[in-house]
């Protein structure tokens, strides 16, 4: 098992910024990549980036490039999401998912609501 707690988000104007942080524990050697994703209400839950804990290479979706940045702390188990230049757009709750070989996005913790106002 692993467990995956978020923290970070918040209440922000347009055009600023929030950090948000996933931190794992548990099994996480399991894991060979760690993805954000949200929410938004009345929509389905959306990909937003991800990340391989080797090598680091990511993955955006196309409506954050350029102003979401997905990072990780492998001696801390932790993987961060940098939002800047937010947009109400961006309003949703936050989830962070951890993907295992057996199991693609098998785990994933509990959200944290980033809002945006206009």
């Amino acid at each position: 098992q692993v467990q995956l707690v978020e923290s970070g988000g918040g209440l922000v104007q347009a055009g600023g910024s929030l950090r948000l942080s996933c931190a794992a524990s548990g099994r996480t050697f399991s894991s060979y990549k760690m993805g954000w994703f949200r929410q938004a209400p009345g929509k389905e839950r959306e990909f937003v980036a991800a990340i391989r804990w080797s090598g680091g290479s990511t993955s955006y979706t196309d409506s954050v490039k350029g102003r979401f940045t997905i990072s990780r702390d492998n001696a801390k188990n932790t993987v961060y999401l940098q939002m800047n230049s937010l947009k109400p757009e961006d309003t949703a709750v936050y989830f962070c998912a951890a993907a295992t070989s057996q199991r693609e996005y098998a785990y994933w913790g509990q959200g944290t609501q980033v809002t945006v106002s206009s």
